[in-house]
């Protein structure tokens, strides 16, 4: 039973990508990522409506998270025929941050992301938690610039 408020269930995460096509390929590659056919190509008065952007058309696609199901939610990836320009990435900046992923091997992890055309943004970091959990994790970045973090967690000691 569903005791969120409207039903509220979580669907997807969204990215404009310059290059909707490779970053999907990066998604795929790393993180095992499964694209959820058909690819979108949509445009017009609803699209424009809905958005409120005058002559909105967009191509992406969605892509089923890992360990989520036939079901789970996706990572919608798409490309406007007009984006417009994002400031830098940085960890602090306000608005909607990173996206993370559990991950059995953190550095293994940060190295496929950058052998396949990411970077790594900062030192990979192992603390206790208060709940006597420990974490290990790092932010790194798509070939976008996109902020992931990948992270490990102990089980209690």
């Amino acid at each position: 039973m569903n005791n969120a408020p409207h039903g509220a269930r979580f669907g997807h995460v969204n990215v404009i990508a310059a290059d909707w096509r490779r970053l999907a390929d990066f998604y795929q590659r790393v993180f095992g990522c499964e694209v959820v056919p058909p690819e979108r190509d949509q445009g017009g008065p609803d699209l424009e409506r809905g958005t409120a952007v005058h002559g909105a058309a967009l191509r992406g696609v969605h892509m089923r998270l890992p360990g989520t199901g036939d079901t789970g939610p996706t990572l919608e990836i798409y490309t406007y025929r007009e984006n417009v320009e994002g400031g830098t990435p940085t960890a602090n900046r306000t608005g909607w941050g990173h996206i993370a992923f559990m991950v059995d091997d953190v550095d293994a992890a940060r190295e496929s992301v950058r052998k396949n055309g990411g970077a790594s943004v900062g030192d990979i970091v192992t603390f206790q938690t208060s709940d006597g959990r420990q974490v290990t994790w790092c932010y790194v970045s798509d070939p976008e610039g996109n902020f992931i973090e990948l992270q490990n967690w102990s089980t209690r000691s």
